[in-house]
């Protein structure tokens, strides 16, 4: 096929052929590349997403307040504030005086 000789339109068809055709051969690949992995999980007894999540580390926030009446109450400043907190703060108190 000589490129040359295509009009600028035959040129962006063949184009978008070209790219819709890779894209479907990759997608293929991942396809059989997946039931591969698939089949040897299965062969030593687990399945994929069992081991998807082995090695990783849950990112844990340190606790950044306590509360002064109870030690086993604390609070990493994010999410939602506890109900301690809110009593805190409602009698007075500031959260500075409840850092760890």
């Amino acid at each position: 096929m000589d490129l040359n000789t295509l009009t600028l339109k035959e040129l962006k068809k063949l184009r978008k052929d070209v790219d819709k055709t890779i894209a479907d051969f990759e997608d293929r690949k991942k396809r059989e590349a997946l039931a591969e992995l698939e089949k040897k999980a299965a062969e030593m007894g687990f399945s994929l997403s069992d081991l998807a999540n082995v090695g990783k580390v849950k990112k844990v926030n340190p606790p950044k307040y306590r509360d002064p009446n109870d030690s086993d109450q604390t609070w990493t400043g994010r999410g939602r504030i506890p109900q301690w907190m809110k009593e805190f703060e409602a009698a007075g108190g500031s959260r500075a005086d409840t850092l760890i």
